[in-house]
Order: C-alpha cells, then sequence, then structure tokens
C-alpha cells in the first residue's frame, strides 16, 4: 500500500496515540485511581484489568465492573492527599486552688456566726484559753487556739492541731454547754465553768466549782463581754 508523506506522517501519529493507549489499558493500576470513559464520566476505582476487547475495573465495595475496552478513554491515577496531621492540644497544667488563708481572729468570726453565737463573747474565751496563740499547750495538754483537750477534740471530730479545726469544734463545744444549761438562771457562767474545768465538775458543785483559776476565768470574761454591751452600738 502507498502512503503519501503527509499521509503517513499522520497515520503514524495516530498508530502510536492507540499503542499508548492499549498499552496503558494493559498495565495493571495501583490502588486507587479514575476510570475515564468516552462519555467523560469518571469512575473512581482500586485496580483494572484488560480482558481482550474489555475491560474490568475493580472495586473493593463491589467487585468488578466489565466494560467494553473502546468505551474506557483512559486512566487517571488518583492523588495521594495526606490526611491533616492529628493536633493534640496542649495540656493545661491544671493550678490548685489556693485556699485563703484566715487569720486567727476572722476564724473566730467566722466560727462563731456558724454557730449562732455572739463574735464578741467567742473572741474573749480565745483570748483568755490562748491569747490566739495556736501554738499554745496547756500543762495538761489543752491544744491550740481554744484550748481543746484531745480527747474532746476527737469527740468533736476534730483535728486540734488544725487552727480552722480548733477553732469550729471549740466553738460548737461552747455552744452545746449553753444549750445545755439553758434552763439555768447562771446559765453562762456554768456554760463557760464547764468548758474551762469540764461539766463533771459543774455537776459535782451544782455549778462554778470552788476553783480559784475556774472562778477567775468566769468572772474575768463575764465581765469583759458586760463591758462590750455597755459599748455605744453593742447588740444586745
Amino acid at each position: 500500500m502507498h502512503v503519501s508523506g503527509g499521509r503517513a506522517v499522520n497515520w503514524y501519529i495516530g498508530f502510536m496515540r492507540r499503542v499508548l493507549w492499549m498499552a496503558i489499558l494493559c498495565v495493571p493500576a495501583v490502588a486507587g485511581e479514575y476510570a475515564v470513559l468516552t462519555s467523560e464520566a469518571r469512575l473512581k476505582i482500586d485496580r483494572h484489568e484488560r480482558a481482550g476487547d474489555r475491560i474490568r475495573l475493580f472495586t473493593s465495595k463491589d467487585g468488578y465492573i466489565e466494560l467494553p475496552a473502546a468505551s474506557v478513554a483512559g486512566f487517571e491515577a488518583e492523588e495521594y492527599v495526606p490526611p491533616p496531621p492529628v493536633t493534640v492540644p496542649a495540656r493545661v497544667p491544671e493550678t490548685a486552688v489556693v485556699k485563703p488563708q484566715l487569720t486567727a481572729r476572722e476564724l473566730v468570726d467566722r466560727a462563731a456566726v456558724n454557730n449562732g453565737l455572739p463574735p464578741e463573747f467567742v473572741h474573749l474565751v480565745v483570748r483568755s484559753e490562748s491569747g490566739y496563740r495556736q501554738d499554745a499547750v496547756s500543762r495538761k495538754g489543752a491544744i491550740g487556739l481554744m484550748q481543746l483537750m484531745p480527747e474532746t477534740a476527737a469527740t468533736l471530730h476534730a483535728d486540734p492541731h488544725d487552727a480552722e479545726q480548733n477553732v469550729e469544734a471549740g466553738t460548737r463545744y461552747l455552744r452545746d454547754l449553753l444549750v445545755q444549761y439553758k434552763d439555768y438562771p447562771d446559765q453562762v457562767r456554768r456554760a463557760l465553768a464547764a468548758y474551762n474545768a469540764g461539766p463533771g465538775a459543774v455537776q459535782k458543785y451544782n455549778g462554778v466549782p470552788p476553783y480559784a483559776e475556774t472562778q477567775n476565768y468566769v468572772q474575768r470574761i463575764v465581765e469583759a463581754y458586760r463591758k462590750t454591751l455597755r459599748q455605744p452600738g453593742a447588740q444586745r
């Protein structure tokens, strides 16, 4: 067959295109590609195989579909898009909750309010017991601001070495004594005497026991509290 020069060139170019397409169609593809059909549709597939004049398009989900080779224009490799890096949120350091440190006087004020007692009265007891010193320990073993005996603190479920627990427990104990002697005309004196010398001594003597230390203690606090009541603006 005789082919002119220009027609030969065009024929050769067309022939090489067909050869290249057939070579592409016959090469198994790596996972992840698109089959481009002559209708310009694009099918996402895992791979493809040539089987004579037909092409099988494989997908992991549906197995494969078989199409005439003439209906497939070519294949495009799927561009790999790496997943975005996983960002681990920075851990926010936990900040310790700092408990405000109250002074001894602030602890007394709060404990008095909590237990329904006049703060001035509780302050007088603390001043007489320890002079507001949490490190005070008596010869008999009383501890802290309100000079709690260890057995009394244990009964009140308090740590006498902890200032806050010491004041709260001591104030609650003082309130309980005032309630215990509420039917007596000398209620306050009995309660103070019981706090200083113990309820057993008050019961034994039916009132303030004849101990110089206890009698001075009771009189000192009662007189000081009377003075606070006489001050202008004092609550009665």
